[in-house]
């Protein structure tokens, strides 16, 4: 997505947003300033040469996903909201490059709706996955449509490998915890069904016994509370 971000409108945006902002004329001025900087200087390495990127943002700059939000959030505001309203969308979900679409098949025409998406700017390009047997699947979730209801449950990518940091290696004791937090707190926290719950926790020991934990760390862990864990 960065390298295919518009850099010419971005100034433009960063300006209007200032001024929807209210920001006085000298700080709005320093903005466009720095942010201009910031984008001419899209430099990377190669074989120990180094190039200079035509067009786009840079992949490796920490800039680049505030000036790619910025103008997706542009894109929402002028455009996609029009195209939404017009197509009797329900429901619009975005997290950085991914979103959901919400819609009735007899009221909307998704193939229509792609469309439109990617008449918005030449450069980006929107692909469409549709649900399959009812489900589909949306960051780390998967959504199934139930008769009356949706329901949740992990989604792992196939070439997913659940590896983490094994119990007996000399790492920091915060960085084995990490992890192990990570499944912890998505366990707890998603609104999963009965037998989803019990599978995730299955895969969950499954890991740890695979990596030498004790499994009773599970059941002690709390989010934001130190854990030992015995090398």
């Amino acid at each position: 997505m960065y390298t295919n971000i518009p850099t010419g409108e971005l100034i433009t945006i960063i300006n209007k947003a200032c001024q929807n902002n209210y920001k006085e004329h000298n700080l709005r001025h320093d903005i466009s300033k720095l942010a201009e900087t910031i984008i001419e200087q899209n430099c990377f390495q190669f074989c120990g040469k180094t190039y200079i990127q035509s067009e786009g943002l840079a992949m490796g700059a920490p800039t680049s996903s505030i000036f790619s939000e910025l103008y997706l959030q542009h894109l929402e505001n002028t455009k996609i909201y029009d195209i939404l309203t017009n197509h009797n969308i329900e429901g619009y979900f975005r997290y950085v490059d991914d979103i959901l679409i919400v819609y009735n098949e007899s009221k909307t025409d998704i193939d229509c709706i792609l469309e439109c998406f990617n008449k918005l700017t030449p450069k980006l390009e929107f692909t469409l996955e549709r649900e399959t047997n009812r489900r589909i699947n949306f960051l780390d979730i998967t959504i199934c449509r139930e008769q009356k209801s949706f329901s949740v449950d992990i989604y792992r990518k196939p070439t997913s490998t659940d590896v983490i940091i094994p119990n007996d290696s000399c790492h920091p004791k915060e960085h084995k915890v990490a992890a192990i937090r990570y499944l912890h707190n998505r366990l707890v926290s998603y609104q999963l069904a009965p037998e989803n719950l019990e599978k995730e926790r299955n895969t969950i020991l499954q890991i740890l016994n695979n990596k030498k934990y004790d499994t009773s760390i599970l059941r002690a862990l709390a989010p934001r509370k130190e854990t030992n864990i015995e090398r």
